[in-house]
């Protein structure tokens, strides 16, 4: 599973671990992805969400409609 929210487009950041004696060295920062089933009364079936923390965050506030809806827009299949 790749760490791409599908609502929200966040995707990992990448930067430097600097260490006690600053020796840099490359990491990547994950966002917290999470996999989501909701049901879409409108179809009459579910769907499963990819989604970040914060995704979940709006879907909670949006809707499962809407949600679906801006991520149609955005041309993701669901």
């Amino acid at each position: 599973m790749s760490a791409h929210c599908q609502l929200t487009g966040a995707k990992p950041g990448f930067g430097k671990t600097i260490s006690h004696s600053h020796r840099r060295t490359s990491r990547r920062f994950d966002p917290n992805i999470q996999r989501k089933r909701y049901w879409l009364a409108s179809e009459g079936r579910h769907v499963r969400l990819t989604l970040s923390a914060k995704g979940i965050k709006t879907v909670d506030s949006i809707g499962v409609e809407a949600a679906v809806a801006r991520i149609r827009a955005r041309g993701v299949k669901v």
